[in-house]
């Protein structure tokens, strides 16, 4: 395989890689035989290199490609891929370290390409403290059964385990507004939907424990969602949900509403956390959506597909939006194209310039659009074994928007949020990141980046 790197002359976006750098980074690749920089022209490089094969990504399919005519020839063959439609984690064969951590030399470059050092991500840090935000969603209290594995049943193929301690965390829209509290926020005001249980007494301890302002409607027709996780070592064995899932009541909507529309005089943030358990129907979520644009509040959005059907595509208008690969596929009908096209169909039909694509242990995709023009960056996960990745979604969604509402541009938001994931999946439970844990943290990854 020979790649081409284009020269610097040939692109105008400053925020790219050096063309040293990339044909550094493609050069590392163990399946690349030969690469190198070019400046002339596609066509006379075709010429003189005559290769079987041509590929160029998915998004270049429907365009005019001057390669066709300079293939044709010698019967040479122009094929559009983006790779792999699914995103794959790291193989579990693969050594990792022993002992949790992170490796702060993986985010240099990305500092580098977008010239953030201390000072700008401590000007965002100390201007979380003025912030208001308003977290709306579905609430769920999660429980984990540490187990202790006996061994193989000898009457059924059954892994046998028995437990050894329990713990109940707060998540779901919950612990987003736990975040965004315990990382400095001045005033976060929770507003959800609970059921007429025992789970619900939970839920507004830890509300008033985590210094919350809880607006909680109670809906009898629905239990408050649980999620009980069985897990040995530092592996979840199984999962059990016991939720509803019908849309909420059109009067619980305009109750909600109402609150929201008179408390949100000093907003400066409003996140919509979508479980997809019937907290944000449709209507009460376009409500939400024009009253901030009217208001100038910032406003961003999570919708989780995991083990329910949702549609991240639903919200909108909204400022920031985080979906993983397989929401962003799922809302797009779309297992074909590269993240970067389906990116920007998605920026393009709900017109969000700030998205940002979650990649599990491969880290993220950072997408900037502003219908004229978009910029792509790749920021990798810093955590070197994550513990418990279950509540890095909620975490890194809390602090790029609330980076997002304080100045910061993408770019930094997403670093800041990035590193605060990292610090949450290096502990068991969905439990509030403290301000001073991220910047103890964001102090040991500037002073190895000097």
């Amino acid at each position: 395989m020979v790649v081409a790197v284009n020269a610097d002359s040939f692109i105008s976006n400053s925020s790219y890689n050096d063309q040293r750098h990339r044909e550094d980074v493609v050069s590392s690749l163990g399946f690349v035989d030969y690469c190198f920089v070019t400046s002339i022209d596609i066509r006379e490089l075709i010429a003189s290199l005559r290769p079987d094969i041509i590929v160029k990504g998915k998004e270049f399919e429907t365009k005019d490609n001057a390669e066709e005519s300079a293939l044709k020839d010698f019967g040479g063959k122009l094929v559009f891929s983006s790779g792999y439609t699914l995103q794959r984690s790291s193989s579990i064969f693969l050594d990792r370290e022993s002992s949790s951590g992170m490796n702060f030399e993986k985010l240099r470059s990305y500092m580098l390409r977008h010239q953030i050092d201390r000072k700008r991500i401590e000007t965002v840090l100390d201007k979380i403290t003025d912030l208001s935000v308003l977290v709306i969603g579905d609430c769920i209290v999660d429980e984990y059964l540490q187990c202790n594995a006996v061994g193989m049943s000898q009457e059924d193929p059954t892994i046998v385990v028995t437990p050894d301690e329990a713990k109940v965390f707060l998540g779901g829209a919950a612990i987003t507004a736990g975040h965004a509290k315990s990382l400095g926020a001045k005033e976060v005001s929770f507003y959800s939907v609970l059921g007429a249980d025992s789970a619900s007494d939970f839920v507004k301890k830890k509300v008033s424990d985590y210094q919350l302002e809880s607006i909680t409607f109670v809906d009898d027709t629905r239990p408050t969602t649980k999620k009980r996780r069985y897990r040995v070592g530092n592996k979840t064995l199984l999962r059990v949900n016991k939720f509803r899932d019908h849309d909420i009541s059109r009067h619980l909507q305009d109750l909600i509403f109402d609150r929201v529309l008179r408390e949100s005089g000093q907003a400066k943030l409003i996140i919509l956390s979508d479980f997809n358990y019937g907290i944000l129907p449709q209507n009460l979520v376009n409500k939400i959506i024009t009253m901030c644009k009217k208001k100038g509040i910032l406003i961003a959005a999570d919708s989780q597909t995991s083990s329910q059907i949702g549609d991240i595509s639903r919200f909108s208008g909204v400022d920031l939006i985080m979906p993983t690969e397989r929401e962003l596929r799922v809302s797009s009908n779309n297992n074909r194209d590269g993240l970067v096209t389906l990116a920007e169909k998605l920026r393009e039909k709900i017109e969000c310039p700030n998205i940002v694509i979650t990649l599990a242990d491969e880290g993220a995709l950072v997408h900037l659009g502003n219908g004229i023009s978009w910029e792509n960056d790749k920021i990798t996960a810093l955590a070197t074994n994550a513990l418990d990745p279950s509540g890095a979604g909620d975490c890194m969604l809390s602090a790029t928007a609330m980076s997002l509402a304080c100045g910061a541009d993408l770019w930094l938001a997403t670093l800041i949020g990035s590193v605060a994931a990292a610090c949450q999946v290096s502990k068991v439970g969905n439990q509030p990141l403290h301000l001073s844990e991220l910047r103890s943290t964001i102090d040991r990854l500037c002073h190895v980046s000097v």
